[in-house]
C-alpha cells in the first residue's frame, strides 16, 4: 500500500474510532512502522489522559464486590440510622463503626440492613428498615420504607422509586427523576474521611542529652528558687519554731527518723479513724470538710516545715564546722542557713540533671537522690512531731531554759560552797528526753 494511503487510512481511522490494532494489521511498508509507532503513542496519550480525568473515588481503588456486611460482634456499639439531621455526628459514628478489624469490615445496624459495593432495588422490590450501602451506588427503583445512607457512593433514585425516609450520600452525590418520590429531606457531604485509613499519631523525635540536661536542670533550679521563697517566708515569720526543730534534728536525728517513719505509716489510719468518728456523731459530719481540710493541711506543714528544719540544720552544722576552723563567716544568720542547705540538697539532684541521661548510671543516680531526699524528709517529719512543731524542746538538746539567762538565775547561783537557793521555774529539762 502506498505511504499516503496508509496515511489516509490511519487519519480515517482516528475519525471513525476503528482501533488502532485494525489500522496495524494492513499491510505496511517500510516506512509504515514509524507511523504505526507514531499512533500507538498518541493513543497511549489519550488514554492516560482520560485516567486522570476519572474521578477521585474511582481512580482511588476499585468498587468492591457486592455484598452483604456481617454483623458487629457481641459487645459493639450498633449504628442507628434513624436521625439524620446531624451528618458530622453520623460520620464520626460509621468512622468508629466501619473500621476494620482483623482485616473485615463489620457494623450493626439498628433496624435496618448494611451492604458493601453497589447495591439496587427493584421495581418488584419493596424493603423495609434502613440502608447503609458502603463504597458502592445504591440505585432504587423500588420502594424503600427508610432512610438511605451511602458511604463512598451516588445515590440515584429513579423514576418511579419511592424513599420514605431522609437520604445522605457521606463522599457522593444524590440524584433522582422527575417522578421519583422522597419523604424526607436529602442532604450529601462531597467530602468524608469515614474510610480514610487510621494512621498513628507521628511520636516525637526523642530529645538529644544536651537537651534533657537542660530541661531537668531548668526544673531543679526551679523548685530550689521555690523553695528558697517558702523557706525565707518561713524564717520571717516562725524562725523561733524552726530553730527548735533544727535543733531537734540536729540532737536526736535517729529518733526523728523513727518517728517520722512510723508517722507516715500511721497517716492513712489516723486520718480514717478521725473520719469514721466524725461520721459517727451527728455534729461532725457537718464538721467532717473542714476536719479534712485541717488534717491535710497539718501533714503538708509538717513535712513541708521538717524539711526546711533538715535543710537549716544542714547549713548551720557546715557554718559552724567552718567558723570553728577560723573561716571568716560574713553573717552567721538563718538565711544563710536555710540557702546552704537547701543547695546541698538540690546538689544530689542536680548530679542526676547533668548525668541522667547515661543508662546505667543515671537510674542509680535518681535512686540516691531520691533516697536521701526521702531519708531527710523523714527525719525531718518526725522532728516536727517530737517538737510538736517547735514548741516542746525537750528533744532539741537546750540544756539551759530561758529564764538562765535572767538576773534572778545569776544571783541564785552558789559562791565558794554557798548553797543555790530556789531557782525560778519548775521545768527541769534533760538530753533527749
Amino acid at each position: 500500500m502506498p505511504t499516503s494511503s496508509r496515511i489516509g487510512a490511519l487519519l480515517a481511522a482516528l475519525c471513525v474510532g476503528i482501533p488502532v490494532t485494525a489500522v496495524a494489521a494492513l499491510p505496511m511498508g517500510p516506512t509504515d512502522s514509524r507511523t504505526a509507532a507514531l499512533v500507538h503513542n498518541f493513543w497511549q496519550l489519550v488514554s492516560d489522559v482520560s485516567t486522570l480525568a476519572l474521578t477521585p473515588k474511582q481512580a482511588q481503588q476499585p468498587s468492591p464486590t457486592p455484598q452483604a456486611i456481617a454483623p458487629a460482634p457481641e459487645g459493639s456499639a450498633p449504628v442507628n440510622l434513624g436521625d439524620l439531621s446531624k451528618p458530622q455526628d453520623l460520620e464520626a459514628k460509621l468512622r468508629a463503626a466501619l473500621r476494620p478489624t482483623d482485616g473485615t469490615t463489620r457494623v450493626t445496624v439498628t433496624d435496618g440492613i448494611a451492604r458493601l459495593g453497589a447495591f439496587t432495588i427493584g421495581t418488584d422490590q419493596q424493603m423495609r428498615g434502613h440502608l447503609l450501602v458502603v463504597r458502592g451506588d445504591a440505585d432504587v427503583y423500588g420502594h424503600l420504607q427508610g432512610n438511605l445512607v451511602t458511604v463512598d457512593g451516588d445515590v440515584f433514585v429513579h423514576d418511579g422509586g419511592v424513599v420514605v425516609g431522609d437520604i445522605l450520600a457521606l463522599g457522593g452525590e444524590v440524584r433522582h427523576g422527575e417522578k421519583a418520590e422522597i419523604g424526607g429531606e436529602v442532604r450529601q457531604l462531597r467530602t468524608t474521611t469515614v474510610l480514610a485509613p487510621v494512621t498513628p499519631p507521628a511520636e516525637p523525635p526523642a530529645p538529644s542529652a544536651l537537651e534533657t540536661v537542660f530541661r531537668r536542670g531548668a526544673g531543679v533550679v526551679g523548685v530550689f528558687l521555690t523553695l528558697c521563697v517558702l523557706g525565707f517566708g518561713l524564717v520571717m515569720f516562725g524562725r523561733p519554731n524552726l530553730e527548735v526543730v533544727s535543733d531537734t534534728v540536729s540532737h536526736s536525728f535517729g529518733r526523728s527518723f523513727i518517728t517520722g517513719l512510723l508517722g507516715q505509716i500511721l497517716l492513712l489510719p489516723t486520718f480514717g479513724m478521725l473520719v469514721v468518728g466524725l461520721i459517727l456523731s451527728v455534729a461532725g459530719i457537718l464538721l467532717l470538710p473542714f476536719a479534712v481540710a485541717v488534717y491535710v493541711l497539718l501533714v503538708v506543714v509538717g513535712v513541708v516545715g521538717g524539711y526546711f528544719a533538715v535543710a537549716h540544720a544542714m547549713g548551720e552544722t557546715y557554718v559552724r564546722r567552718r567558723m570553728a576552723l577560723g573561716a571568716i563567716v560574713g553573717s552567721p544568720n538563718s538565711y544563710r542557713y536555710l540557702l546552704i542547705g537547701l543547695g546541698a540538697l538540690a546538689a544530689c539532684w542536680l548530679a542526676w540533671a547533668a548525668f541522667g541521661w547515661v543508662p546505667v548510671a543515671g537510674n542509680l543516680i535518681r535512686g540516691v537522690a531520691f533516697l536521701v531526699t526521702w531519708l531527710l524528709g523523714t527525719a525531718g517529719f518526725g522532728a516536727a512531731l517530737l517538737s510538736r512543731a517547735g514548741i516542746r524542746e525537750n528533744f532539741a538538746g537546750r540544756l539551759l531554759p530561758p529564764e538562765a539567762l535572767t538576773d534572778e538565775y545569776l544571783w541564785a547561783t552558789p559562791q565558794y560552797g554557798v548553797q543555790a537557793a530556789r531557782r525560778p521555774g519548775s521545768r527541769t529539762p534533760t538530753r533527749g528526753l
